[in-house]
């Protein structure tokens, strides 16, 4: 009854706060935000108890005799319910400032509630119709809200959202059918206890539409380029729910209906989930690193982010094919831990991202310089973003992904001669990822907040609000917190882990995280204290080398040169380009050189350089298929003439056609 009454109370609060931010009242529209505060929490309670209880079933709205909206929560809904709870918490505070002052803010407070309801009933749908419904109203919202500028650039990146999201629909639709024609029934339970009868190539049918429909809202490669396009035009707070919530949706997908409902399946599966986590985090990170628009990069990020999460959820699904059911829970903890991570740290570093555009008027990182020191809140927070998703310690991304190197390298185990070989791969995947990702953090925050400011905007860049300080710490903080202390977020997820594995990996003791019975353990407090130790020893070794001089104040790093300007500083680009050439193979760089002379070729009065990388998968994937798609449209166009007479012959035709085969 606890739990009814926290999953009513959760709904009341959000429909009541969007209602709220329709009217026109600019204090009517703040207090929506507080209501959505409180719907959080309810549902932040709603998940907490499902984690500590059995499954339950919710009152059921009975649409037909065979379609009815009903929910139902277990251990893995209890996760992903206190997961969006706990980023909606912090974004609501923080669009209190953001949106205060914003035009449309009353249709943005509107459908970012129900974006945020629908997030719940995806995974609280108990059957296939309640979790189209919802999947259907969170695309819809999703889409509203990217448009919301009302650009042209807004539209068009809106007009590919819908199409991609709705190409992924139509898979997901195909293999509901296919689950439903072979169990007879509609809800997940039903089906999980009646798949034992599905043919197997019937059931690799279903594998595949999984990884393609939920992959395509996941944003894996090559079905990201709607990421690219939507998170830049997107409102910060927006581009923070899609990339932090969203988007692990199609992950929530992947493992419900390829973990949960099909159960154990063949090797190959886990081995194709790694391969396409491996492609994505590597290709993800690397156009990452050579975007300077702030938001483009973070975007690219996101691509990286869910890789690595495949490559755990990979790892499951091959080590439980072949009955290691512990390295399994493993492997899904880390997972999952690292689902929870990067909801966090992405979030603080998208509404860090907002805040910045805001206080210095550009995203663009060649136009910033400095903001530290005048954005210095928005700076540590979007620091310990950028810590957490390099992955260093002490913060929380270097524990899961730690937890995922792991169970990787323990791949060794496997029977097989396969598995043996793909889980190193992986694992080289993975560290190679983390080394670009650190090099593309350090230009993110280095090129923007230190040095000198390059722009009159950046110059005279502003704070934000105390509430959008506040928004984005509460999602810095944990970052740190669940790296210290990990065992307070894994305790959320092993209830799910042992639900869908069978096992129940004994991950921390006395603080320490120990791996089976293997040596690998980690102690994340103990290395907090290591690195304390260590900083202190080395400024106690300076100072006492050093012995007592006469402090200097001067211009850091100035070579002699007197006067630094901001265009003697490092650039964005020029940080990359080693990069650029390394990976040339990847990015097929193309360069525009002018030259234009006083005197040719003695006297050069002007030089133009233009360089950018061929956008692989638009130009080789899907600019054929489209250009493909146009021709067939074009011919099937001359149907549609605007005769009456030609549509009143296709009408006569069609009825010949049906009396003849009809009889």
């Amino acid at each position: 009854m606890e739990t009814e009454q926290y999953l009513l109370s959760g709904i009341i609060f959000f429909v009541v706060s969007a209602l709220s931010a329709l009217v026109p009242a600019k204090k009517i529209r703040t207090t929506a935000y507080f209501l959505s505060l409180l719907g959080s929490l309810s549902f932040l309670f709603l998940g907490f108890n499902l984690i500590t209880a059995a499954p339950a079933s919710f009152p059921v709205l009975a649409v037909s005799s065979y379609f009815e909206f009903a929910l139902r929560g277990d251990a893995l809904s209890g996760f992903f319910v206190i997961t969006i709870s706990l980023i909606t918490f912090a974004i609501s505070i923080y669009s209190i400032g953001f949106t205060r002052d914003m035009a449309r803010a009353g249709f943005l407070g509107f459908f970012y509630n129900i974006l945020i309801l629908s997030l719940y009933a995806v995974v609280l749908s108990e059957n296939l119709f309640t979790f189209l419904i919802a999947w259907e109203t969170m695309a819809i919202a999703s889409y509203l809200l990217v448009t919301i500028e009302r650009t042209e650039k807004a539209s068009r990146a809106g007009l590919f959202y819908a199409v991609m999201t709705h190409i992924g629909t139509a898979f997901i639709i195909v293999l509901f059918f296919l689950l439903y024609r072979a169990t007879g029934k509609m809800d997940f339970e039903g089906m999980k206890a009646g798949i034992a009868a599905m043919p197997a190539d019937i059931k690799s049918v279903v594998f595949v539409f999984a990884l393609i429909g939920f992959g395509t809202k996941a944003g894996l490669i090559p079905l990201h380029t709607w990421i690219p396009r939507a998170y830049p035009v997107a409102p910060p707070q927006v581009a923070a729910l899609m990339s932090g919530l969203m988007v692990k949706m199609g992950i929530y997908g992947i493992i419900r209906i390829c973990m949960d409902v099909m159960g154990q399946g063949p090797e190959w599966w886990g081995i194709t989930v790694i391969a396409v986590g491996a492609v994505s985090a590597l290709l993800g990170i690397l156009y990452a690193i050579i975007e300077n628009e702030l938001k483009l990069f973070l975007a690219y990020s996101s691509v990286e982010n869910i890789g690595i999460i495949l490559l755990g959820v990979g790892a499951s699904m091959m080590f439980k094919s072949s009955g290691l059911y512990a390295l399994s829970s493993v492997a899904l903890a880390a997972a999952l831990f690292h689902v929870l991570n990067h909801a966090l740290f992405k979030g603080a570093l998208f509404l860090g991202s907002g805040s910045i555009i805001r206080g210095a008027g550009t995203g663009n990182m060649e136009r910033m310089g400095g903001l530290l020191k005048r954005m210095p809140y928005t700076g540590l927070f979007f620091l310990a973003g950028a810590l957490s998703i390099c992955a260093l310690p002490p913060f929380n991304g270097f524990v899961s992904e730690w937890l995922t190197y792991q169970s990787l390298l323990l791949g060794y185990q496997s029977p097989s001669i396969t598995a043996k070989i793909v889980s190193p791969l992986g694992g080289a995947a993975l560290a190679l990822t983390g080394a670009i990702a650190a090099a593309g953090f350090v230009k993110a925050f280095g090129i923007s907040f230190l040095g000198m400011p390059r722009t009159a905007e950046a110059k005279d860049a502003r704070e934000g609000s105390p509430s959008m300080l506040i928004g984005m710490g509460l999602l810095a903080v944990p970052c740190l917190l669940f790296g210290l202390f990990p065992g307070l977020a894994l305790s959320w997820l092993l209830p799910a882990v042992f639900a869908l594995t069978g096992a129940f990996p004994a991950l921390e003791s006395h603080g320490v995280l120990v791996i089976g019975q293997t040596s690998a353990a980690l102690s994340p407090a103990a290395l907090l204290i290591t690195m304390i130790f260590m900083a202190v020893a080395v400024l106690l070794a300076i100072r006492i080398m050093g012995g007592k001089r006469k402090t200097v104040y001067a211009d850091s790093w100035d070579c002699g040169i007197r006067g630094l300007t901001p265009r003697m500083q490092y650039t964005a680009t020029a940080f990359t380009k080693p990069l650029r050439i390394i990976y040339k193979r990847i990015y097929l760089p193309s360069r525009d050189l002018k030259v234009r002379y006083v005197l040719k070729p003695f006297f050069v009065k002007s030089i133009q350089y233009g360089g950018e990388i061929t956008p692989f998968f638009e130009r080789y994937l899907y600019e054929p298929v489209t250009g493909f798609i146009n021709v067939v449209a074009g011919k099937v166009r001359l149907l549609q003439s605007g005769s009456l007479q030609l549509y009143l012959g296709y009408i006569l035709i069609t009825l010949i056609v049906l009396l003849i085969f009809g009889t």
